[in-house]
């Protein structure tokens, strides 16, 4: 089974992800589908439609009843368009905190079309399914592994009616690299194919929120190790979306001002696999809350495949950009 953390959620509104329509919207609106945060319970709060629900709800179906033919066949659906196009591998339809109002079951479809502006080009779109028509359990993560599938868009059908805390669907980014032009691109961003691949330790802040688009929304938006009591220090691993020549890199700090780390330093590898690393820039003071730009202290190489941050000796990290060009 493919771990999570070795892949990306496409559909999640910090890659640009978006919810471009539903079909009904009632309770709860479908943009709360692809939130980044988990889903929360709010006990005494309601709204003048209803129970107030951290996700997506649709009114109860009326137009067939339990028993009726057409029941079987009833559904309530929603649009997604992906942050960045990417090769789906997992589907998670999260029902968190939705007990006695969770869908029966629901399938999932998609398609590519990277140039779609319109819903009449979706509606004219070669829709895959990805995900049969399932069951559902309530207040669950309900994953999928997924075949291997390229797509922008996604489509998920509830049957009949309910609601869904949060739509996540993992996979690999797939970069359009003739799009991007033949100047500097930040060659670890997740938008490009980056991939934080290991680190020392990831106590506070997942790795993963390295190398995401955007600035630091926080503290909790960046990676944060433990308080470090033996010696040496921690560190994390990144492949960059294709290779480069590497000629700035940005360490930013913002957020992490009692606990920033005192240094850092960068190593690179032209391997692969990761290995002999070569010092790219050496063991530099870091500054709190601060975004630090190295360039002509940076060791010129080329075809550059990985980059090792090392943080002296433990701390929190917020953002790591490393600029370059292809080749």
């Amino acid at each position: 089974m493919l771990g999570v953390k070795d892949l990306i959620d496409l559909a999640s509104e910090r890659l640009g992800g978006s919810v471009i329509a539903a079909n009904d919207e009632f309770f709860a609106p479908k943009e709360r589908l692809i939130l980044a945060a988990e889903p929360v319970w709010r006990e005494h709060e309601y709204t003048d439609r209803g129970k107030w629900m951290d996700g997506w709800e649709t009114r109860r179906r009326r137009d067939v009843m339990p028993g009726e033919p057409a029941y079987d066949l009833a559904h309530d659906w929603c649009l997604v368009r992906l942050g960045v196009r990417g090769a789906i591998r997992r589907v998670d339809v999260e029902t968190t905190f939705f007990k006695g109002n969770f869908p029966q079951s629901c399938s999932v479809e998609a398609c590519d079309m990277p140039r779609a502006t319109t819903m009449y080009d979706l509606h004219r779109a070669n829709w895959q399914p990805i995900v049969g028509r399932t069951n559902l359990r309530g207040d669950s993560r309900n994953e999928f592994d997924v075949a291997r599938t390229p797509a922008t868009h996604v489509r998920l059908k509830i049957f009949p009616d309910g609601g869904v805390a949060r739509l996540r669907v993992y996979g690999e980014v797939m970069p359009d690299w003739s799009a991007l032009g033949s100047g500097a691109i930040d060659l670890a961003s997740v938008l490009h194919g980056g991939h934080v691949v290991e680190s020392s330790d990831m106590f506070f802040g997942s790795r993963n929120n390295l190398i995401m688009p955007g600035a630091p929304r926080g503290m909790a938006d960046g990676w944060e190790t433990r308080r470090r009591r033996t010696p040496g220090h921690d560190w994390t691993i990144v492949r960059l979306g294709q290779p480069g020549a590497i000629t700035r890199v940005d360490v930013d700090t913002r957020f992490f001002k009692g606990n920033a780390p005192a240094a850092c330093s960068l190593d690179a590898t032209t391997s692969d696999t990761a290995g002999d690393w070569v010092e790219l820039l050496a063991k530099t003071s870091l500054q709190p809350d601060r975004l630090h730009t190295f360039d002509t202290a940076l060791k010129r190489m080329r075809s550059v495949t990985h980059i090792r941050l090392n943080i002296f000796p433990d701390g929190g990290i917020a953002r790591l950009q490393v600029f370059g060009t292809l080749g």
